[in-house]
This record gives C-alpha cells, structure tokens and sequence, in this order.
C-alpha cells in the first residue's frame, strides 16, 4: 500500500497545498498528435467515396500504370474505378502508392486542416470547405485527421455522399430536357419535310394547271366567230374562269403553306440556338463540379475574375448567395439587386458603377428593372450580359468566360 494511504484528510490538503500532491495525474495525450489515418486502415465502406471525391481518373490510371497494369490506359472508367478501391484496403498491393498521391494531390488542405486539436474544430474547418465548394482536399483531410472521431466521420461521409446524389440529379434532369429538346426537333424536321414535298406538288400542279390554261387560250376562236360557233365559245369560257379560280385557289393555298414552313424553320432556327446555349451552360457547370479546388484558388487558372465585379439583378434571390459563393471563389466579388420587387430602382445606378459587368436572366426580371438596368449600363458604359434563366448553369457559363477573357465586355 502506498504511503499516502495512511495520510488524513487535513494531512492531504497540506501536502497538496505545497506542492506534493500525490494525486495529480499525468496530462492526458492530445488525440491530434497521433499520425494521420491511413487509408487502408479506414473502414472499408469509405474507400469508395473517397477514391471517387479525391482522385481524378488521370492519378488512377497512373498509380495502375506503376503498379505494372498493362491495361491501365485503356480499362473502362467503371472498373478503373473498382481497381482503385480494391488497391485501397492493401497496404502492400498499391495502397502505399494510393496514399502517397492523395496527400501530395492534398497537401495545401492537409496543411490547413493541420492546427485543428479536437473534433470540433476539425467539423469547423470542413464546414467551410463546403460552403466554397472545396469538397476533394477538405474531405481527404478530414477524414483521415487524427482528431476525427466516428460520429464526424459518419457526418462528413453522408454530406459528400448525398452531394453526389444531388449532382447526379441535376445531371439526369439536364439529360432528358436535352433528350426531349432533340424529339421535338426530329418531329419539327418532320413535319417541314412533309410541307415542303406538300409545296412541291401544289407547285407542280400550279404549273400544270398554267400550262392548261394556255391550251384552252390556244382554243379560243377569234373574235370573227359565227353565231354558231358562240355556244362552243361561252362552254370554253366558263372552262376557262373555272380553271383560273382553281388555280388561284391554289396559289392562296401555296402561300398559306409557305408562310407557315416560313415560321416553322424560324422557330426551328431559334430552338437549334436555345440548344446550342443549353449544352454550353451544362459543358461550363460540368467543368465547375469537376475543377479541382486547388485549381480555383490559383491566380494563373482559367476562370478567374481576379478582383472583378458582377452586378446581379432579378433572379431567384435564394440563389443569390450560391452565386455569390461561386464568384468569391474565383476571386470576383458580386452585388446584387432583385429588380424591383423590395430594393428601390434609383440604386441601380450606383451600383452599375461599382461593377465591370451587369448580368440579368430574361426570364426572371420585370420589363421596367431590365431598361433601367440597360440605360444606366449604355450611359456608364460598361457592359451588360442577358442570361437564358436564373439558374445556376447559365450564369456560371457567363462567369467562366468572363473569367477567360482579358477584360469583361469583350
């Protein structure tokens, strides 16, 4: 028994009073200065949102390459994908290898995540990875943090894991809009193929029709006739008139029709271009979901704003700050106006002079709002974007070639 067992409580209290405390325990260890996870000694059920999230198909086919893969360059996406997480669950059979390039790919992210010493601040630091949309390195971090404990890890895995889902359903959406885009124009196709051979043979029976009228002309007796040839003569008349009114029937008929293919090729014209600006909007929100987030930060990548201002008025104003997120992002800074509907028409003035670039979408402004905003832009002069809809793959798709040109109006 150790000596201090004997000890009252009066004798305790001195001793802890100089010093002597026999009852002080050693400080517990910080859980943040254990190494980092690694990733196969992850619950295997991770490896899969992980190897999706955190490594391109590029870093994949080279880690398979290394590994002595024949097939590494020509194996499908779907079975590149399933390799990868095998790989992951070994620490000798590639998962080394796995490992060295997410935390290369990650390092700036892991750095960052590196000052977290609990649970808490590394939830802290993940949330606002995910409120600027920098998912791949946040998420690798996380995960793998020494600090993180299994109820964060659970958390973190379920936000990335309905992230996709929410991806792959505005993607499915996308799809069929276009699928039915291309029905529509095939059945328009149609139906111009058909008035056109439908034209083509009203014309034919015009000329047709002309050319028997010049017959019955041919035919007609001159005007020193008997009086007993008169009764052949009025036969062939009434022919005549009935034959002309035929004709002129059809030539009203033929004009009706040719205006109408007219509108038709027009409206066909104008849903060719309303598809031409659909594809590139979702090209450009594809190349944004899929842009690492390193990528976004540098100042020498494509797509940045470097400092521009984006003037945003009309619009869904619970999109509002999902755009502003974007544009901060690339280094751009957006204002706002709901054209209108609370914020008072005379600021819009001051805030076109503020911006280098004006964005409103047509299909969510009211008419006064969007002339007030185009007089203030032509009397400042800067330049002002009319978008196809308020959502967010067309004003991304301006964002992104705003971002690539030397400078916005161009």
């Amino acid at each position: 028994m150790p000596p201090h067992a004997y000890l009252d409580g009066s004798a305790l209290r001195a001793l802890v009073s100089v010093g002597h405390s026999p009852f002080v325990p050693p400080p517990a260890p910080d859980p943040a200065d254990k190494p980092r996870d690694r990733i196969w000694e992850l619950a295997e059920n991770l490896h899969c949102s992980i190897v999706g999230t955190c490594l391109t198909n590029a870093e994949a086919r080279g880690i398979l390459a290394k590994l002595g893969r024949a097939d590494a360059r020509t194996i499908s996406e779907h079975r590149l994908h399933g390799e990868i997480v095998q790989i992951a669950g070994r620490k000798d059979g590639g998962g080394r290898l796995l490992q060295k390039t997410l935390d290369r790919r990650h390092e700036r992210e892991i750095e960052r995540f590196d000052v977290a010493r609990t649970p808490e601040a590394v939830r802290a630091l993940w949330k606002a990875s995910l409120e600027r949309g920098e998912i791949p390195g946040a998420y690798w971090a996380a995960i793998t943090h020494p600090a993180t404990d299994w109820p964060l890890v659970q958390d973190v895995f379920g936000e990335v894991h309905m992230l996709s889902h929410l991806v792959g359903q505005s993607n499915r959406a996308d799809i069929r809009r276009l699928r039915h885009l291309e029905e529509e124009l095939g059945r328009r196709d149609e139906a111009i193929a058909a008035r056109d051979e439908r034209i083509m043979t009203l014309m034919l029976e015009r000329d047709d029709l002309g050319r028997r009228t010049k017959a019955i002309d041919a035919e007609r007796p001159s005007p020193m006739m008997t009086v007993v040839e008169q009764p052949c003569t009025r036969g062939l008349e009434v022919r005549l008139a009935r034959e002309a009114a035929h004709a002129k029937a059809l030539e009203d008929r033929l004009a009706v029709l040719t205006r109408a293919a007219e509108r038709l090729s027009a409206d066909l014209a104008a849903e060719i271009a309303r598809r031409s600006v659909v594809e590139k909007e979702l090209a450009a929100l594809e190349v944004a979901l899929e842009e690492p987030s390193a990528n976004i930060t540098d100042d020498r990548a494509p797509g940045r704003l470097e400092g521009r201002v984006i003037l945003y008025v009309g619009g869904r104003q619970r999109q509002v700050a999902n755009l502003r997120r974007f544009v901060e992002t690339r280094g751009g800074r957006l204002l706002s106006h709901d054209g209108g509907i609370e914020d008072n028409l005379c600021l819009l003035a001051g805030l076109v002079g503020q911006a280098d670039l004006a964005v409103f979408p047509v299909s969510c402004i009211s008419h006064e709002a969007s002339l007030h905003l185009k007089r203030y832009c032509e009397a400042q002069s800067k330049p002002f974007h009319p978008v196809r809809s308020a959502s967010l793959a067309s004003f991304v798709h301006v964002v992104r070639h705003c971002g690539q040109s030397a400078r916005i109006g161009q």
